[in-house]
């Protein structure tokens, strides 16, 4: 397993601790949850072998002891309240995946692995790729639209778009599937070229919405069950079933255990 020098319990500052410091990168978090797109940068920094400092994410809604709205000071540093932001050094934040990876691509060592193809053709198939999995419209965002909620409305839910979520995600899960077919034609356990890059990281992560990884890597806490058994229940879809094959499963495993931060460092509460 890839264990970091993190403890199971890491510290996490305040926005305003991070906003203030000059150096490092620090990235925004939910002590205890598993948010995918933050768990996703999170392996992209490790991956590329990148020390991170965990910033506590402000939560949604009105603190009851001042009045404020809790994200008000998010939004004045970035324009926006998504999880996660991503601070470098005195440069602006980052806020979007695809900014997120180009930084972690030019900043991260020397030793690891180019997430990023240089060859153009195979940049080309990772980035579409990393569309269909993290962009608008893609696996998550239909994820998150299947049911309606507060999150779901944030992304656009509607009757309609909900009625047409599960056919895309099962087309994207058997798009992904029939590449890893090709690739392993060509002995490539990966889903671009020879080599990891940023889509077999980023699937790996963001799969976990339609196929939990287990306990040995994506650790329990009081905080993440529900998502968890979210997770579990989409899983079980018929529609989503039907396309899940071992082949997904096997690359997940082998890409998050080989690569990624396992067993995942959370905090919160763990169970």
């Amino acid at each position: 397993m890839n264990e970091t020098s993190n403890t199971k319990n890491p510290d996490f500052i305040s926005l305003n601790e991070a906003a203030e410091l000059k150096t490092g990168i620090r990235i925004t978090f939910v002590p205890g949850v598993q948010a995918l797109y933050a768990e996703a940068l999170k392996n992209i920094c490790f991956a590329k072998q990148i020390p991170i400092t965990r910033v506590l994410h402000p939560m949604m809604g009105i603190d009851k002891e001042t009045g404020k709205d809790r994200q008000a000071k998010l939004y004045e540093l970035t324009s926006q309240t998504s999880l996660p932001t991503m601070f470098h050094d005195e440069e602006r934040p980052r806020n979007v995946w695809i900014e997120q990876l180009a930084l972690a691509e030019e900043i991260g060592s020397n030793d690891s692995p180019n997430l990023i193809p240089d060859n153009f053709e195979l940049r080309l198939d990772m980035f579409g790729l990393c569309s269909i999995i993290l962009a608008e419209d893609g696996l998550v965002w239909n994820a998150r639209i299947l049911n309606d909620s507060p999150l779901a409305r944030k992304y656009g839910y509607s009757e309609e778009a909900s009625a047409s979520a599960l056919d895309k995600i099962a087309e994207i899960i058997s798009l992904i599937d029939a590449r890893l077919v090709e690739q392993e034609k060509s002995g490539s356990p990966y889903l671009v070229g020879n080599t990891v890059t940023a889509a077999d990281i980023y699937w790996a992560t963001m799969c976990m919405i339609i196929l939990p990884a287990p306990a040995e890597i994506m650790t329990r806490t009081e905080q993440n069950k529900g998502m968890l058994m979210w997770f579990e229940s989409n899983s079980k879809i018929p529609e989503i079933a039907n396309v899940l094959s071992k082949r997904i499963e096997d690359h997940q495993l082998n890409i998050l255990h080989t690569y990624c931060e396992t067993p995942a460092v959370l905090g919160g509460d763990p169970l």
